[in-house]
């Protein structure tokens, strides 16, 4: 099917942004990212784990050195980016492919867990994905940006110079999921840690530093961490960055007319 293959001009867009990418800072991320993938999936053990969209390979990285798993898989639509995880020295790393977006290389249940991490707001066709992931695993860990805040309307330039075409809140991500046959089985919110928003200051945006910024930095973060889990719910999500889910097939659709 044509809708079923990926853009060119996205696939130039991400060959060319793991060329130039920035390891430092993308480790940097995937540190967090990979500690929510294990903070969701505590009390559970995979033995075959796929990532989608797997990018440079970071967050995988992460997961070998804490022994996530003991076999690791991973998809990936750029090339540059296969490269760098062939030579990101992964341990139990025993696959890595390139794909066109959506059709994944394997057999029906073949793997125990797929980790689909900051991928879903690049997909132009989510749902074609989800329906693909559903066939492949028996579990799934995923999570996207909370971009769909107050004055999303004047970011659009912003995130589309992140490659982010769709934004969620968690209630958008969980009706999106449900009615393509998930079950989230356990959740949590996240905000941007201190140490990455220094890192965006300083070396990203090469602003200078500043003990004031570093104090206003730990502060905002503290405040609205504090105010978060002391409102709890809405509130937490409302002050989120990131939102994680771990999900199981339930092997239905909700029916659409």
């Amino acid at each position: 099917m044509q809708q079923s293959a990926i853009s060119g001009n996205v696939k130039t867009a991400y060959d060319e942004f793991y060329q130039k990418h920035d390891e430092a800072w993308r480790m940097l991320g995937a540190k967090y990212k990979a500690q929510h993938i294990v903070d969701v999936c505590a009390g559970k053990s995979f033995a075959k784990v796929l990532e989608v969209g797997a990018g440079d390979g970071s967050i995988l990285k992460y997961l070998s050195d804490q022994n996530f798993a003991p076999e690791y898989h991973a998809v990936e639509i750029s090339a540059s980016g296969v490269d760098h995880i062939r030579a990101a020295n992964i341990k139990g790393l025993k696959s890595v492919l390139e794909f066109d977006g959506y059709k994944l290389p394997f057999g029906d249940n073949s793997f125990d867990l797929i980790i689909l991490s900051h991928v879903l707001e690049h997909v132009e066709h989510e749902r074609i994905l989800l329906r693909e992931m559903k066939r492949v695993a028996r579990q799934f860990v995923i999570e996207v940006p909370l971009d769909y805040k107050a004055g999303v309307d004047k970011n659009i330039k912003h995130f589309l110079a992140y490659g982010h075409i769709n934004v969620y809140t968690p209630t958008s991500l969980r009706y999106l999921l449900m009615t393509e046959g998930y079950e989230v089985e356990k959740d949590l919110t996240s905000m941007i840690e201190p140490e990455v928003t220094q890192f965006n200051t300083y070396i990203n945006q090469k602003k200078p530093k500043s003990l004031l910024t570093d104090i206003k930095i730990a502060a905002e973060y503290t405040i609205k961490s504090s105010m978060a889990k002391l409102s709890g719910g809405k509130l937490n999500e409302r002050f989120a960055n990131a939102y994680t889910v771990l999900c199981k097939k339930t092997h239905k659709q909700a029916d659409i007319f």
